[in-house]
Parts: structure tokens; C-alpha cells; sequence
């Protein structure tokens, strides 16, 4: 018998050619040590609920509403559910074709898109057509169906920032397309030079490869970093200049934690700059119920809108996103319920506000202690967390832990952050799984571990960190930058 289909030698290469370091070596090897019975902070993905993170009262008991429906018939609904959260179960319940166990149309049930366009014109101040917005199952599957609509193979490139989230990676790769690096300028807290822009696709077109497309993910994953009004229209008046689409991934424009730089759309900014830019350069921007103070990232909601894409582009997406025939339901109405908020006077609104709030406000501060915690490091030196919810702290390591590491056959940082899980269980990513400069070495932790445990998990961070550099440093003398 020859070798068949599935077997590894003959399955197809670009599955193959997949990286996704944030559910690799390292998670695999936490998983492990946690059977052995070893607690583990997992600090490798941007999981709020998984790490202790509450979920908002209102959209679940929305949502408990919409999947037992016939609570809604029992006499003491009232007693247990208040009444602006039977009212909105009611009003998303109209808008299925038989509730939650229905599918939907393919872009998503039409009311709830009605709700994100609302939700995108009070943030903008321009409007936004619910036929351009389709609800998908996580941000991750709307990323996914954009590029592969852009790369028509191994000749199409898409700009990415680097250090980036491996879905973008992951996703060009799955695709047969070529991922374009433009490097991000640590020193200028992970700033965007457009000059590095232009050098990217100067290489890129030596090469042969067609750069098609730009991706931006603001606030920044793992950089953390927001991009300023000045910074985005430069974006955008290079990709009219360059004739590229910019895929702007904005799922973390809930986490700000800092008032000098705000969030701020890239359809916004692309509205203010007026013709003939605002209504030639095509654009798809990105958001998520995974993330900001509702991080419910095992329900799977997402949206994308599409701005200056051609009508016969937008049915072509349309058919592609028919093939799966619904985005799953139930994240709809989370996404519904996340665009269209609860009022001042609702019932549940003073409780709705304290508890987003709470968990904002928290997040500020555990991006200071954890900044301020790798700052006090020998050899660590983090710049602070403006959004999201990461940390990417640089670590220089000596180069006896560099030639540790080559023994071990192991790349410096994934050997770094493998001592790290050992002694303390702390379970991070390696810089190299995001991309980084040659020879600078990284790593990337949430912020979401519980404020209360933070002051111990820096510790013990930083009691690690430094036996290891005393280990490895013996007379390397190294300056601070």
C-alpha cells in the first residue's frame, strides 16, 4: 500500500508551513507540567475569563433568556431577571427565525448589524451600511475570509507589522500567500515609520512579490501600543499611494490605559481626510465581544466592515461566507448587546457601569505594576502598556545564555521562557513566535492575571530573572538602556 492522502508526507505543505506560537512548544509543555500536578499562570493568550476575569451580569442573562426562552413564559421571571434584560431577550428573540437553534443569513441576523452600524457611526460621527458589516464567529474567522479573498498565491503579499499576532502569520501562510514584515521601532514605543513602509515594499517588489494588502492591529498585539490621528493618516495616505487594501484589526479598542492617546478608528480617520482618499482607499476594519471589559472569548462574536469595497466584491464574500451558512448565533446577540449598551435609566445600568468600569480601571493598574515589575529587572526593559492587554518586555540575554541555548537546541527566548515555566509556572510566548529584530529577545505575557496575585507573580518573575542572568552573566558587563 503507497501512502495516502492524510498520512504526513503527502498532506498539503501550506498546513505544513503553519507557525502559532501562541499555542505552541511552550502551552504544550505547561500542559504538561499541570497534569504533573504544577500550578500554572497561563499568561499566553489574551483570555480574561480563563484567569479570573467576571463575566458582565446583562448580556448573560440576556443571553440565558434567548437559550431557555421558556423562562420568559414562567409567572416569576421577574423575580430572578430583571426587566430592560427580558425586554432586550425579547427584542433579540423577534429578530431570529426561531430562536437561538435557527441559523441566520450568512452576514448575520440583519437587526444586530443594524445595532454594530449604530454603534460605529455614534464612535465615528459618519454613518455605516449594515449590508457592508457581516457578523462572523470570532474576529479571527473575518480576518481569515479577508485574506483569502486578497492572496491569490505565493506572488501576493500582505504587509504585516512585526512583532504580530501569529494569526496573521499563521493565516498567509494556510493561504499560500508571502507575509511582507515592516518592523516596529521599540525605541519610539513600538511607533510605525512609514520609511520602513516604503523599504518593505521595495523589497517585497525585488523579489517579485505583489504587496496587495496591509494589516495594522491597533492597540497594538503584543506591542500594546496606540496609534496616534498623525500615524494613521500616514497609513492610509500610503496605502492610497500604494494602492493597498489595510485590514485595521481593532479588537482591543476597549483597552486603554492611558488618557494621552486614545482610541481612535482608522475609518474615522479615513472619513476626515475627504476625497479622494476617503472614497478610494478599500479598508476592512475589525472588532470582537473577546476582548476590552467583556473578553468573552469562548463565545466566538465578531464583526467586519467593509468600506470602498466594490458591490460585486462584497457578493463574491458573501457567497464564501454562505459555504459555513451561519456565524453561530448566540455570539450575535452578544455582539448586539455589546454595540448597543445599556442607558442611563435602565435598571441594570448603574450595575452594568460599575462593573466594566471595575474591570477597566483594574487593568490600568495591572499594566503599571507589571510594567514597573519588568523595569526592576536585571536586564528587562518594558515599554508601557498603552492598550490591550499585553506586555512585551525585552530581554537582554548574556551571550553564555545564547550559547546555553544553542546547546539545548533551542532559540534563546524559548529557552529563556522555558526555565521561566519550570521554576515559577509561569506560562508565557517568545518573542520569536511574534517576530522581533535579529538578535533582541522578547517575550509576551497578558495583563490578566488577578490584580491581587500580580505583586507575587512579579516576584517571582523577577527572582527568576535574575538568578538566571547571574547565572549566565559572570563577568558580562551589560548596560541598561
Amino acid at each position: 500500500m503507497g501512502l495516502k492522502a492524510l498520512d504526513y508526507e503527502t498532506m498539503n505543505e501550506n498546513v505544513k508551513k503553519v507557525q502559532y506560537a501562541v499555542r505552541g512548544e511552550l502551552y504544550l509543555r505547561a500542559s504538561e507540567l499541570q497534569k504533573e500536578g504544577k500550578k500554572i499562570i497561563f499568561t499566553n493568550v489574551g483570555n480574561p475569563h480563563a484567569l479570573g476575569q467576571k463575566p458582565l451580569t446583562f448580556p448573560r442573562q440576556v443571553v440565558a433568556l434567548c437559550q431557555a426562552p421558556f423562562l420568559l413564559d414562567d409567572p416569576n421571571v421577574g423575580l430572578i431577571f430583571p426587566a430592560d434584560a427580558i425586554a432586550r431577550a425579547k427584542h433579540y428573540l423577534s429578530l431570529t427565525s426561531g430562536g437561538l437553534g435557527a441559523y441566520s443569513d450568512s452576514r448575520g441576523i440583519p437587526g444586530v448589524r443594524k445595532e454594530v452600524a449604530e454603534f460605529i457611526e455614534r464612535r465615528d460621527g459618519y454613518p455605516s451600511d449594515p449590508e457592508l458589516i457581516f457578523l462572523t464567529d470570532g474576529a479571527s474567522k473575518g480576518v481569515m475570509q479577508i485574506l483569502n479573498c486578497i492572496i491569490r498565491g505565493q506572488g501576493d503579499g500582505v504587509l504585516v507589522p512585526v512583532p504580530q499576532y501569529p494569526l496573521y502569520s499563521a493565516t498567509i501562510s494556510l493561504f499560500g500567500g508571502s507575509l511582507v514584515p515592516y518592523y516596529l521601532e521599540e525605541t519610539a514605543n513600538w511607533g510605525l515609520d512609514v520609511n520602513n513602509l516604503r523599504e518593505s515594499v521595495a523589497q517585497a517588489r525585488f523579489k517579485g512579490i505583489t504587496v496587495r494588502a496591509m494589516v495594522i492591529i491597533n492597540p497594538g498585539n503584543p506591542t500594546g501600543q496606540c496609534l496616534s490621528e498623525a500615524n494613521l493618516r500616514e497609513i492610509l495616505n500610503f496605502c492610497y499611494q500604494e494602492n493597498l487594501v489595510l485590514l485595521g484589526d481593532e479588537v482591543y479598542q476597549q483597552n486603554i490605559y492611558q488618557d494621552e492617546r486614545p482610541f481612535i478608528s482608522s475609518r474615522k480617520v479615513l472619513m476626515d481626510m475627504g476625497p479622494p482618499i476617503s472614497k478610494e482607499v478599500q479598508l476592512v476594519s475589525f472588532h470582537t465581544v473577546s476582548k476590552g471589559y467583556w473578553g468573552e472569548c469562548g463565545q466566538r462574536g465578531g464583526y467586519f466592515e467593509m468600506t470602498n469595497i466594490p458591490p460585486k466584491t462584497v457578493d463574491e464574500i458573501y457567497k464564501i461566507a454562505s459555504i459555513s451558512l451561519s456565524p453561530n448565533v448566540p455570539a450575535q446577540i452578544f455582539m448586539g448587546l455589546m454595540v448597543n449598551p445599556l442607558k442611563p435609566g435602565d435598571v441594570s445600568y448603574d450595575q452594568y457601569v460599575r462593573e466594566s468600569k471595575g474591570i477597566l480601571e483594574s487593568l490600568r493598574r495591572r499594566a503599571r505594576i507589571m510594567t514597573d515589575g519588568f523595569n526592576s529587572c536585571k536586564n528587562v526593559v518594558c515599554n508601557f502598556t498603552e492598550g490591550a492587554m499585553y506586555s512585551f518586555p525585552q530581554i537582554r540575554l548574556p551571550p553564555k545564555a545564547i550559547e546555553a541555548a544553542k546547546q539545548a537546541g533551542k532559540v534563546p527566548d524559548v529557552f529563556y521562557c522555558l526555565k521561566l515555566l519550570e521554576a515559577t509556572g509561569i506560562s508565557t510566548v517568545p518573542g520569536s513566535g511574534f517576530g522581533q529584530k535579529e538578535g533582541v529577545f522578547h517575550l509576551r505575557t497578558t495583563i490578566l492575571p488577578a490584580e491581587e496575585d500580580m505583586p507575587e507573580i512579579m516576584s517571582s518573575f523577577k527572582k527568576f530573572n535574575d538568578e538566571f542572568m547571574a547565572q549566565y552573566e559572570d563577568n558580562w558587563n551589560h548596560s541598561r538602556m
